[in-house]
């Protein structure tokens, strides 16, 4: 997991043992793939794994800069939420379908004499009972699958009833269809079975184990002990399903369920949308400072903020808690805000109140999430540069850290770099560059001596300027003097970059960090210190030293850049600064006026036939 960052591989091992939902994203924050997992923990960490996948996995995989996840009581509450969050986001890596028209549902004609579950690829109004939309037909026969594990709806297109019982099949004979071909079973018997099918998929799953219960007690008293078992192992399958289905209705309800999270210091807040009658997905929101606060006036006060913004006010709200006399206020308030009407519930118990634990739930997830983040962040940024400054003897805590590094090639352009890290975070506002100008070659130890010697002349002069009110305050680069110096390089650079400290009178704690081994070297010491390589402190100062290497080699590639082009250009008789500009805009780049013919150089505003043939074969000796 080494190429994810840091509060990706977080997030990763922070991820619960639960049903739910996981959103890829990429760098841009778009969604590039919505799947769903009976385990979260393990489904996402799968594609963090240097393990096999296939070319379209692997390609998403390449993609994904961060993920996020809504938790599910149930896989087959998982199952349907992943539909609606695919037809909500269009994620590329998906199989996408265009329209509604194309995403099944499950469909059940309560008028046939012993109805059946079947695929339907729209909605019609012809009195039968739809669930859905999924998406795909897969994931319709994974949901007919759960169905027909705890109900033996039979799958034959048989027209029922026969003039003459039929034998019946081996689904009779496994327990998984009552056999109405076969005369084994009344029509009242399979329309009181299909009753517990919809209420299944409609997620009221408790009238379902009642009523299995009591069809198990009765064929126990009748010492029908095998019947007895088959609906023993259907409760089990019920239960370990635990199907209470949200949003594959098609009652069109709209509801926002709002739950938070407290840890004495700050809150979560989670809100669910349910659209159409379909959960759509959800939102939460980091209040700092909130958790030590009643939840319900937090919520409250939250509602008020949240839904005098917001873009749509569902018909009904239901929330967690508030207090006792903040109900009747809010629900009107909301009415005036949508201009119709809006039900606000705080639930107790039943299905409502469920949603609203689940709501919970994401948010008690979402807090720990972030405290996590938060912890791990203060632990490689200020913990680091505390145990830093412990680990290298100082008696203060090293705020500002500066680090240095010399970038040249054999010694021509030479140029040092000085990073500026603040409480173990980059300052780039504060980064400075310095051509070297005493040194002639490639002489490290002489310019680190030069740039450490100029950082503080600078200090110095600004320092009296401001002592005489000469200066603007505001302006001064370097009057901030650091707490600690980061040299890189071993015992010797730190040895000229302390020389040159000590001439401008600054006792300013130095350490070296020889880059081979990752060694610590403090002055005068005969042996380095070694920390180990996961230890945040290493990190931070390998973040410093990498940094100014990065931000050194760029300014010095730069101003190898332009001394090419002026030995390309400048040093042509006849083209003045004027005829450079305009043949760098012309053509772009040295590259191309080399590659250009005469004709074409002599097109150029302010050219002539003299000039044209001076710049090409200049040029064409370069090359040469």
């Amino acid at each position: 997991m080494g190429k994810w960052s840091d509060e990706l591989e977080l997030k990763i091992s922070k991820l619960p043992d639960s049903p739910g939902c996981y959103m890829m994203k990429d760098a841009d924050g778009v969604i590039i793939y919505v799947g769903k997992a009976v385990n979260l923990k393990n489904r996402v960490r799968s594609y963090f794994r240097e393990t096999y996948h296939t070319p379209k996995v692997a390609a998403m995989i390449s993609h994904i800069a961060d993920f996020e996840i809504l938790l599910c009581e149930s896989n087959l509450e998982a199952l349907t939420l992943e539909c609606n969050l695919i037809k909500r986001h269009m994620p590329y890596y998906n199989i996408l379908l265009k329209d509604d028209k194309h995403y099944p549902y499950l469909r059940l004609d309560p008028k046939e004499a012993f109805p059946r579950l079947t695929l339907a690829r729209r909605q019609e109004r012809d009195g039968a009972r739809y669930f859905g939309p999924y998406i795909g037909a897969t994931a319709v026969r994974q949901v007919i699958d759960a169905v027909r594990d705890v109900f033996p709806l039979r799958t034959c297109s048989m027209a029922l009833p026969n003039a003459r019982p039929k034998r019946p099949c081996v689904n009779y004979e496994i327990g998984r269809c009552m056999a109405p071909c076969a005369g084994k079973c009344t029509e009242e018997d399979y329309r009181a079975m299909t009753d517990g099918v919809i209420s299944f998929l409609n997620g009221d799953y408790k009238a379902v184990l009642a009523g299995l219960r009591a069809e198990m007690t009765e064929a126990a008293g009748k010492m029908q002990y095998e019947k007895a078992a088959l609906i023993r192992d259907r409760i089990r399958d019920v239960q370990g399903l635990m199907e209470r289905q949200i949003a594959i209705r098609t009652d069109r309800s709209e509801q926002d369920i709002l739950a938070i999270a407290q840890d004495g210091l700050d809150a979560m807040i989670q809100i669910l949308y349910v659209r159409a009658g379909r959960m759509i997905g959800g939102d939460h929101f980091s209040l700092p400072g909130e958790g030590g606060e009643e939840p319900g006036e937090v919520l409250r006060s939250f509602m008020t903020m949240y839904y005098d913004e917001a873009a749509m006010i569902p018909r009904n709200v239901l929330c967690q808690t508030l207090p006792a006399d903040a109900v009747s206020e809010l629900e009107q308030w909301l009415r005036e805000r949508k201009n119709a009407a809006v039900t606000l519930t705080v639930p107790v118990r039943g299905e409502k109140h469920e949603l609203v634990l689940l709501a919970e739930k994401n948010a008690s997830d979402a807090l720990e999430k972030r405290n996590a983040r938060q912890t791990i962040r203060e632990e490689r940024t200020t913990g680091a540069a505390e145990k830093l400054g412990r680990i290298l003897g100082l008696d203060h805590y090293p705020r500002r850290i500066e680090g240095y590094d010399i970038s040249n090639t054999q010694g021509v352009l030479s140029v040092a770099a000085m990073v500026v890290f603040i409480d173990g975070e980059a300052a780039k506002k504060e980064y400075r560059h310095f051509r070297i100008r005493t040194v002639e070659g490639p002489n490290d130890f002489a310019s680190m001596r030069e740039v450490i010697g100029r950082r503080f002349a600078h200090a110095e002069m600004e320092r009296e300027a401001a002592s005489s009110g000469e200066t603007d305050t505001s302006i001064m680069k370097f009057s901030d003097l650091p707490d600690l110096i980061l040299i890189d390089g071993g015992p010797q650079q730190l040895a000229y970059a302390l020389e040159a400290a000590k001439e401008h009178h600054v006792n300013i704690p130095m350490f070296g960090l020889a880059e081979r081994f990752e060694e610590i070297w403090l002055p005068g010491a005969s042996e380095p210190i070694r920390l180990d390589h996961h230890t945040p402190e290493l990190q931070l100062v390998q973040r410093i030293r990498d940094e100014a290497h990065r931000f050194g080699i760029t300014h010095h590639r730069a101003l190898r850049g332009k001394a090419q082009t002026h030995s390309m250009l400048e040093d042509i008789p006849g083209i003045g600064p004027a005829r450079r500009r305009e043949l760098l805009k012309a053509f772009g780049s040295i590259r191309a006026i080399r590659e250009a013919e005469p004709e074409s150089l002599k097109k150029v505003k302010g050219m002539t036939e003299s000039a044209a043939m001076a710049v090409y074969s200049a040029l064409h000796e370069e090359k040469n």
